[in-house]
């Protein structure tokens, strides 16, 4: 995205929001870069002693910016309640499943980053704040601005997108970068 793209308003993007998701489509485009050319099969393989494969974090990148961008605009009722079933949830979110594809994983990453490309676009304020939901990882009454939101999702993606090329390395020897 480049500072000259527009909404549908034809409202130039400039500034900060367009920096924000310069910033954000690069590191998403790392991690589905690190995934090209890869079968289904080698995208489900778990090539080092964590339970990580490239099919699972990008599942787990674009659940992670499903509900943060639903965060932006409904708060922390984007989020489960922290028990026992949610975290079953949230731990299946970094499996690749049986029935799902590869080419069905970046469908799925592309339709929520346009999403959250359209609310950075569109949202009257990136001031605009949140209580953070209740949980052990979370400061009690903290509060995120959509900033904040972005801010963090850049680091998610960047990081993870890190993870993927070191497991890409460890398939076939095939690096990212470099």
């Amino acid at each position: 995205m480049t500072s000259t793209e527009t909404t549908r308003e034809t409202t130039p993007v400039t500034g900060e929001r367009a920096d924000l998701l310069e910033t954000l489509a690069k590191h998403r485009f790392f991690l589905a870069h690190t995934v090209r050319g890869l079968t289904d099969e080698q995208a489900r393989l778990r090539p080092t002693v964590s339970e990580l494969s490239l099919g699972g974090l990008l599942k787990h990148v674009a659940a992670t910016e499903r509900t943060w961008a639903e965060f932006m605009v409904t708060g922390p009722a984007a989020f489960p309640a922290v028990d026992e079933s949610t975290a079953a949830e949230w731990g299946a979110e970094f499996v690749m499943g049986p029935d799902e594809t590869l080419a069905g994983l970046l469908a799925t990453a592309a339709a929520v980053a346009k999403r959250t490309d359209e609310l950075v676009r569109t949202l009257p304020s990136l001031d605009a704040a949140h209580p953070l939901p209740e949980a052990p990882w979370f400061e009690p009454g903290a509060r995120w601005s959509v900033r904040r939101v972005l801010l963090h999702l850049i680091a998610e993606t960047a990081q993870h997108a890190g993870h993927a090329d070191v497991l890409r390395e460890t398939i076939d020897g095939q690096k990212s970068m470099g």
